[in-house]
């Protein structure tokens, strides 16, 4: 005759079983309100998409600040350029992709610093969102403040033999994705380094093992009566 391999006392436990009141464990519940509801990430995206579409003004100013001039010359019959050999106009594009990577990377700290603890989607789309809408407004407002794009009226109005500056033009239409672009890896790059981490699963391992053989029974647990 063996003992029965289970106590009557103790039930047997499955310590791989979830619990059955639906996550009701405290740390499940913690992890479940971290983050934001479906109504916040929307405001968080439209804020994110205003705030960062806005400070575009800024990047088209900054943009016609530093953007170097391509001096033009008319002799009457044409318009030619003063300097056949410049690079001013690479050098306008290349302003403008290097002030977007710096506005992309600023504009994803602040808002890393600002909704980091209850960011999600939105955040991200609003960052790309407003990266996109950024730059299209920027190079719309310094073409428009620059030089008048009427070459013709500008060669009359200065002269024959007199220099004058060609319309600030964005050749390299790739640039206006240097916010966006540059927002998304600083982002993802703070948010791996010093992001929140998900807490790590806890296991209650004490009711998981069961008695080894001799320990209950005076050691007949599992085997014949003596």
């Amino acid at each position: 005759m063996t003992a029965p391999l289970t106590p009557p006392h103790q039930p047997p436990h499955d310590p791989w079983q979830t619990p059955e009141d639906g996550g009701s464990h405290p740390a499940s519940f913690a992890a479940a309100q971290e983050g934001p509801d479906m109504k916040t990430e929307v405001r968080q995206a439209v804020v994110v998409t205003v705030a960062v579409a806005v400070s575009g003004v800024a990047l088209g100013l900054l943009w016609l600040w530093l953007a170097p001039r391509i001096p033009l010359i008319s002799d009457d019959t044409a318009v030619f350029l003063k300097d056949t050999e410049g690079e001013e106009a690479i050098g306008a594009d290349g302003t403008f992709a290097l002030l977007a990577l710096a506005f992309g990377a600023v504009s994803a700290a602040l808002a890393f610093l600002l909704f980091r603890r209850r960011g999600g989607v939105g955040l991200v789309v609003g960052l790309a969102l407003g990266g996109v809408l950024g730059g299209l407004l920027a190079w719309q407002l310094g073409a428009w403040l620059g030089p008048t794009s009427d070459v013709v009226a500008h060669a009359r109005a200065a002269g024959k033999g007199v220099t004058f500056d060609a319309p600030l033009e964005l050749n390299a239409k790739g640039a206006l994705l240097a916010w966006p672009v540059a927002a998304m890896v600083v982002h993802l790059a703070l948010t791996a380094l010093f992001g929140p981490r998900d807490p790590e699963p806890e296991w209650d391992w004490g009711t998981a093992q069961a008695p080894r053989r001799g320990e209950e029974h005076g050691g007949a647990w599992g085997g014949p009566e003596k």
